[in-house]
């Protein structure tokens, strides 16, 4: 029902900035919560960040705030996450998440195939 396609990963240097773009089908895209959820070698996928169908609430993952910033176009059926001063704890697979049960759930519905984001030293 509903596919997400990632990009905008790459190599960066420590303190540098990325931002990457969800493109999404459907059309009901503005009734979905959007996340962005990560993933490093040997480790647990971990939140990021998640944005509400309107873009009026968002939410972050400690690790990040302050830094990163999620945002939406519904008239594009596009999310993003802006990444500013990055460090190579953020080295990861990044991926877009879609759910349709609000800001608050822990449980995502619809995944993307991942971007790689690689932060050197």
């Amino acid at each position: 029902q509903v596919q997400l396609v990632e990009s905008g990963g790459g190599l960066v240097q420590a303190g540098g900035s990325l931002r990457l773009s969800c493109a999404a089908s459907g059309r009901t895209f503005s009734s979905y919560t959007m996340g962005w959820f990560r993933q490093s070698p040997g480790k647990e996928r971990e939140f990021v960040a998640a944005i509400d169908g309107s873009g009026t609430n968002t939410r972050y993952a400690d690790s990040v705030k302050g830094r990163f910033t999620i945002s939406r176009d519904n008239a594009k059926n596009t999310q993003y996450l802006q990444m500013n001063s990055l460090k190579p704890e953020d080295t990861a697979v990044y991926y877009c998440a879609a759910t349709p049960w609000g800001l608050a759930s822990r449980v995502y519905k619809y995944w993307g195939q991942g971007t790689q984001v690689t932060v050197s030293s």
